[in-house]
């Protein structure tokens, strides 16, 4: 299958052209004329990732391997590395990124925590959810995984909860919500939100965003192509 008709069926499903001005998705690596035999589903591209895809293929990746403009490739360096390992097997790469969050990964996560979007306002999701904020941690935590989780608490009851994949704590200040749950907060961030009286729950960069191979994967069903759910590994650990 030509790349082109691929990159063509993923900009139907989450237009391209309603990411961030600072964003990069979009078709990176590769020419629409490559012929793509298989298609691998990616939170990112790391150089683990790259030693199972074989030659041929197409990764869709959420995050951008290349967000600004590189003015040298270092070959020893990431992401240049990463880089020539796939163009030397003849790996094309398509990120979709806040274009996906806004048309599916936030309705995504929100689902899985059994929530329903009332309303969405650029890249926030909001869900009305009537629990106390102690009971809403236990919850985040069974869902996502986490042992240990950082919040900042600042009522008691959350009616309306505000949800951003990824990191969002840059749009703290633009909120209409009891309690935000979102990835990579700061502690300026936090400072803000409490003096606010807006509750937070950190939770977590790769946490939130690693159901984006899933989610993509239902929607590539009809394709003529075996799509391959892998992701890259968090580069952090807990201890």
């Amino acid at each position: 299958m030509k790349l082109g008709a691929i990159y063509d069926y993923l900009d139907a499903l989450s237009p391209f052209a309603t990411q961030a001005a600072w964003d990069n998705s979009g078709l990176l690596i590769g020419s629409k004329d490559d012929e793509i035999e298989q298609i691998y589903l990616s939170l990112d591209v790391d150089s683990k990732l790259l030693e199972e895809v074989l030659p041929n293929s197409l990764v869709i990746t959420h995050h951008p391997l290349i967000f600004s403009g590189l003015k040298q490739l270092n070959f020893a360096k990431y992401p240049s590395n990463l880089i020539q390992i796939m163009v030397q097997k003849k790996i094309s790469l398509i990120a979709m990124h806040t274009n996906f969050d806004l048309s599916h990964l936030n309705a995504y996560v929100a689902s899985k925590l059994g929530f329903e979007i009332q309303e969405s306002r650029e890249f926030v999701a909001y869900c009305e959810i009537n629990k106390s904020f102690d009971d809403l941690i236990v919850q985040v935590k069974e869902v996502f995984g986490i042992e240990h989780i950082r919040v900042v608490k600042a009522k008691e009851w959350i009616n309306r909860c505000a949800i951003t994949t990824g990191s969002g704590g840059d749009l703290i200040s633009k909120l209409d919500a009891d309690c935000f749950l979102s990835g990579d907060l700061k502690y300026h961030q936090a400072l803000e939100a409490k003096e606010n009286n807006l509750s937070l729950i950190d939770i977590g960069h790769f946490e939130s965003e690693r159901y984006f191979p899933e989610c993509l994967a239902k929607y590539l069903k009809n394709l003529p192509l075996k799509a391959i759910m892998s992701n890259s590994k968090n580069p952090f650990q807990y201890t």
